[in-house]
């Protein structure tokens, strides 16, 4: 009970970069568990539909008027979420290799990393309510 007020404080007081650190890094360990050859399908299923879904908001946000990265950036990213998204649904009709997917979140957890070293604040995304785990 303590440590859920705890969490809940402590998240309302995090930065928005690290926020998104996060739910990367919480979703890529999920696609990496996913990745092997002994794991339920319920569990690969689960890991990439919360990775496209994580997407499907960044491509969202990045089609907002609210967002401030420049338009270059934006539509590499969109680009990148359109790719994401393609990608998802092969791996979900086969046992594609996730690697590819596990490697463009790596990336831009490093570019989250770096954008905040430089104090560079990259776009809010909002994932609080979006990504609670899903059994199916």
């Amino acid at each position: 009970m303590y440590f859920e007020a705890y969490k809940k404080a402590n998240l309302s007081v995090e930065k928005p970069a690290l926020t998104e650190y996060r739910l990367f890094a919480e979703i890529t360990r999920e696609l990496e568990t996913a990745n092997t050859d002994d794991i339920p399908a319920g569990t690969r299923i689960n890991a990439l539909f919360r990775n496209s879904q994580l997407w499907l908001t960044i491509r969202t946000d990045l089609a907002s008027a609210e967002n401030k990265l420049d338009i270059e950036t934006k539509a590499g990213l969109i680009s990148l979420a359109i790719w994401v998204n393609k990608f998802t649904a092969t791996a979900l009709r086969n046992t594609a290799d996730l690697e590819p997917l596990i490697s463009v979140n790596r990336q831009i957890m490093q570019g989250l990393t770096e954008a905040t070293k430089v104090g560079r604040t990259p776009p809010k995304v909002e994932t609080q309510s979006q990504f609670k785990q899903m059994s199916i």
